[in-house]
């Protein structure tokens, strides 16, 4: 009985002692293969695009998601909804120091600081998200299938003192209110 119990002792050690040892993989982004789409709304109306993903990358603990970084690269961002003069003109402005001031700031970054598993394949993230130099905590849902995994991120620029348009700092406004939240929907191939 004595070498039953020890035995059983000494497997559950070894069972408990070796989940211990999972290690956490570092899996990295595909930035050519993987998409951030941005879409911002103002009172008439809205506009969207891209930016590119410079770096990135997704940890994993076993086949748990439980962190991950990345950078973008705010000089690629564009319109994708306007053309010619237009698109040139919002492009240019958005880079300014009226918005994310590129010349300034180059890169915006995403760090996962937690993971909580919401779903079989879905996760409540938190992390810290830079823009314009400045770090706040941000929460979004992300979800892994395979290879890939996608999230949507809604983000309210005048925590990041970017105010331009933006009814909460400015009166009388009118139709043309830039509003303060915009989305983020990222598309990542690892």
């Amino acid at each position: 009985m004595k070498k039953s119990i020890l035995k059983s002792v000494a497997v559950l050690a070894v069972v408990v002692g070796s989940s211990a040892f999972v290690d956490t993989i570092s899996k990295e982004v595909d930035v050519k293969e993987s998409q951030v789409k941005w879409k911002g709304y103002k009172v008439t109306g809205s506009h969207y695009g891209t930016v590119a993903l410079q770096s990135g990358s997704l940890e994993f603990t076993g086949e748990v998601l439980t962190g991950g970084e990345f950078v973008v690269d705010m000089t690629t961002l564009e319109s994708t909804d306007l053309s010619g003069e237009y698109k040139d003109q919002l492009d240019g402005h958005l880079k300014s120091e009226d918005f994310f001031g590129v010349e300034n700031f180059s890169t915006a970054s995403l760090k996962i600081t937690k993971t909580v598993q919401s779903g079989k394949n879905s996760y409540d993230a938190t992390g810290d998200l830079t823009i314009k130099g400045k770090t706040l905590p941000i929460n979004f849902e992300i979800s892994v299938y395979g290879s890939k995994a996608t999230a949507n991120l809604k983000i309210d620029r005048s925590k990041y003192d970017i105010r331009y348009g933006s009814g909460s700092f400015f009166d009388n406004l009118g139709d043309k209110t830039i509003y303060d939240e915009f989305d983020l929907n990222v598309d990542l191939v690892f």
